[in-house]
């Protein structure tokens, strides 16, 4: 295959031809997330297989596909590889789990760690929180390594000023 070729090839035959080899029949729709990353839709009998365990081999399709794409072109676009919509699912169970917690945490006040995330799920859970007036969220920095996150009940403002 000559290099013209080979940067023709575009997200979603790669996607296909990689699946394909995995022994995969699989129909590929390509659209845009809400993050407005675009994203492969993939449709399969063998969802649950694809997907794996806590999405970690959808999460392994994901990262080799950008993987190419960012060895050829260091800019490129970053791809959201999904199966029948199961990130969404992921991402709404994640939201109303954690939501769950930090109501212990508004009702008694002291902190809660969350167990370890991957970047993706510690992202939802800081945005889920980002414009909660009572509920705040904290993870210790890069170089710590430990991949948690803590809820924290924010100060309110009328509690500080009483003070």
């Amino acid at each position: 295959m000559s290099t013209e070729a080979e940067s023709k090839v575009n997200a979603k035959e790669l996607l296909d031809t990689m699946l394909g080899y995995l022994g995969f029949v699989v129909e590929i729709e390509e659209t845009r997330g809400e993050s407005g990353n675009p994203t492969l839709q993939i449709y399969t009998e063998e969802a649950d297989r694809l997907i794996g365990r806590e999405g970690e081999t959808l999460d392994a399709v994901q990262f080799l596909l950008n993987r190419v794409f960012q060895a050829k072109n260091p800019d490129a676009p970053k791809w959201v590889v999904d199966c029948e919509m199961y990130r969404s699912m992921r991402q709404d169970k994640i939201v109303h789990h954690v939501r769950q917690l930090a109501e212990r945490v508004r009702l008694s006040g002291r902190p809660l760690q969350l167990e370890p995330m991957n970047s993706y799920e510690r992202r939802i859970v800081h945005e889920a929180f980002k414009d909660d007036p009572e509920i705040g969220t904290w993870s210790p920095s890069d170089s710590a390594r430990i991949k948690q996150i803590t809820l924290i009940r924010r100060p309110v403002k009328n509690e500080t000023a009483a003070e």
